[in-house]
């Protein structure tokens, strides 16, 4: 079979300063440059298939077997097939509970890895391809904006390793207190920059290096999930998920907490390999812009973005949207531009979002505690309200599926004043308040963030 090549969102863009780049790439390249030299983000050039009766015989699998099957449809030619099982063995080796809530209504929660956040999965895996596949004498310098989960979870899955140094960008104002402790004591080959603005200043200082030549010489990449080394793991999760609910091609509703849509772009990546999803659930904060436009049909991102509850979803523009575009048949730029509508009728037929207040996500923190000895931290709750309001809206079905992305105890003063309780604390948290280390406070200022790379080369 063909390899799966890699092109950039942007191949046809007209007007922009910046030339479209139209060739195709392998996915060591595509890994390995983070994004396109247009400033598009790399997609697939075909979407391999996973039928049904294999999907429905991962369950009462581990982990790794799902996600070997979907990485040997992308990555065979990259990688060895001994060399590709024992990269997901070794990345994947924690566990994935599924809480059942009510009825066949369950929540599956991604926050039980090594800095309790989905960010692991595709974090830990990411470092061991990059690793793997970076040549031997190459350095890399990896870039990386957080608005909370991300940053910690590349750089637990980076730290130590040879070759590879990382610089995380966070909002001074933006991360919980056990996150930002988090993002400042890793150390090692991990440098954290605590920025005086928003997340989407990070996220901008980033890609801003990424188009910078007086940089090149650095080798940068990236690891959010502009990298398309973060959204194709971010797949495999909804494929296992399924295979340990549903008999084999029952229909399931999927609602994913949506910030930058990395982790959303994975469920319609899973969708388009044959997971047999009736709909996709999007909800967002009060950062709404894509609620509006599907809405609406009018796109304006929200400039600056609103700081809320669920901070790692504080985006007023995301990325991923590019992706979701792309796949749709439209395109949209870094700027929130839009040169070609995407088919807007078969979004809406598939994709269903709202935006979740604050107060709401609190009232969704006490309701579902309350009902159904549910413990939500806020991202989840984002979630869990997005699929009560869907059921609402659109009425029941019999299989549902939540995404709970963060361990409660994250966010711990919020929990202990909306329930009266301490979240229990997981191993990957505990004497975390007893590590030291400071971060590098700059400006929201360009020059300054360069500068720094270029004395720390």
């Amino acid at each position: 079979m063909k390899p799966i090549s890699y092109y950039s969102t942007n191949r046809y863009l007209k007007d922009s300063d910046l030339k479209p780049f139209q060739e195709k790439v392998s996915f060591k390249e595509a890994l390995i440059m983070g994004q396109a030299p247009d400033a598009g983000l790399f997609m697939p050039d075909r979407i391999p298939s996973i039928p049904i009766e294999e999907i429905a015989d991962f369950k009462d699998k581990p982990y790794w077997e799902a996600a070997l099957a979907v990485g040997r449809r992308f990555w065979a030619d990259a990688i060895p097939g001994d060399d590709l099982e024992d990269i997901f063995r070794d990345a994947y080796n924690f566990e994935i509970p599924i809480e059942n809530v009510y009825g066949r209504k369950y929540v599956m929660r991604l926050d039980r890895g090594p800095t309790a956040s989905f960010k692991d999965f595709a974090a830990r895996l990411m470092s061991r391809l990059m690793s793997y596949l970076r040549g031997e004498d190459d350095h890399l310098t990896v870039l990386v904006a957080t608005s909370g989960d991300t940053g910690s979870a590349i750089g637990n899955a980076f730290r130590g390793v040879e070759g590879i140094d990382v610089h995380i960008l966070y909002p001074a104002q933006e991360v919980s207190p056990r996150q930002k402790k988090q993002l400042d004591t890793i150390g090692d080959n991990v440098r954290a920059f605590m920025v005086d603005g928003k997340f989407d200043d990070c996220q901008k200082m980033v890609k801003q290096a990424f188009l910078d030549p007086e940089l090149a010489g650095l080798n940068l990449t990236s690891a959010n999930s502009i990298n398309i080394g973060r959204i194709l793991p971010q797949s495999i999760y909804y494929i296992w998920g399924y295979a340990q609910l549903a008999s084999a091609g029952e229909e399931v509703v999927i609602c994913v907490p949506s910030g930058n849509f990395g982790n959303a772009f994975g469920c319609e990546l899973a969708w388009r390999m044959g997971l047999p999803i009736h709909r996709l659930i999007m909800p967002t904060n009060e950062n709404n812009e894509f609620p509006r436009f599907l809405d609406s049909g009018s796109y304006q991102k929200v400039d600056p973005s609103r700081h809320c509850l669920s901070n790692a979803m504080n985006v007023g523009h995301p990325s991923n949207l590019a992706r979701f575009f792309d796949i749709y048949g439209g395109n949209i730029d870094k700027e929130g531009d839009i040169h070609g509508r995407p088919d807007l009728d078969r979004m809406r037929e598939r994709i269903f979002s709202v935006s979740v207040s604050d107060e709401e996500t609190r009232e969704t923190i006490r309701s579902a505690y309350r009902k159904y000895g549910l413990l939500l931290e806020p991202h989840g709750a984002v979630g869990w309200n997005g699929l009560e309001r869907y059921l609402e809206t659109e009425g029941d079905f019999p299989l549902c599926l939540s995404i709970e992305t963060a361990h409660p105890a994250k966010f711990p003063d919020e929990i202990e004043e909306l329930l009266g309780i301490h979240p229990p604390i997981p191993p990957s948290l505990r004497g975390l308040e007893e590590k030291t280390g400071d971060p590098i406070p700059i400006p929201n200022d360009y020059q300054v963030f360069k500068d720094l790379l270029l004395s720390f080369a």
